[in-house]
């Protein structure tokens, strides 16, 4: 059996590992590998730690953020969603963690629906997806670099509305929601 009728079985080597970056949220590191087909090459890898999306569902109304994301150079308009600068054993406790600093909300109720790898093309993260229902008023501290969040809520149609006009084009957002699309219809 080979690696064409074997998943399991890697195409890739990694033949030398270096790495070439680190800040306090990720770390970029330059493999040189070799391929099943006999060539090199080289690949860059963006680590981070494991994140959290969550769909704060209450009374028909979904709650998003809006925040500049200097990486478009624009705001934008997503589900909340985040990660912390150490690895986590509980993805709950992040999810909850997450709502609380930027939307300021407790869930009664944390549902989770699976997990997505963000961009496993160059980026080694993992996404849990939770909905969060029965929320309540909670204390929030936002780090610096949320300064400029805003909680915003819409109904259900007004949210597809935007994620199927372009208003909305976060991948992570639009992944959670086909998961909880998928949940709904079986529960």
């Amino acid at each position: 059996m080979n690696s064409a009728e074997d998943p399991a079985i890697p195409t890739i080597t990694t033949l030398s590992s270096r790495e070439v970056y680190r800040n306090r949220w990720m770390r970029v590191r330059e493999d040189e590998i070799l391929r099943s087909n006999g060539t090199r090459g080289i690949y860059g890898v963006v680590e981070k730690n494991d994140a959290a999306i969550i769909i704060p569902i209450d009374n028909g109304r979904v709650w998003l953020v809006e925040q500049f994301r200097y990486t478009i150079g624009a705001r934008a308009l997503e589900l909340p969603q985040g990660a912390w600068e150490m690895e986590i054993e509980n993805p709950e406790e992040l999810a909850r963690g997450e709502l609380r600093e930027e939307l300021g909300f407790d869930a009664a109720e944390m549902t989770c629906l699976g997990m997505t790898w963000i961009a496993y093309g160059f980026n080694r993260q993992k996404q849990y997806v939770y909905l969060a229902t029965g929320l309540t008023p909670a204390p929030g501290e936002r780090d610096a670099e949320e300064h400029d969040l805003i909680p915003r809520s819409f109904t259900i149609e007004e949210f597809e509305q935007m994620m199927l006009d372009g208003t909305i084009r976060d991948g992570c957002t639009l992944a959670a929601w086909g998961l909880y699309l998928m949940w709904k219809a079986r529960h």
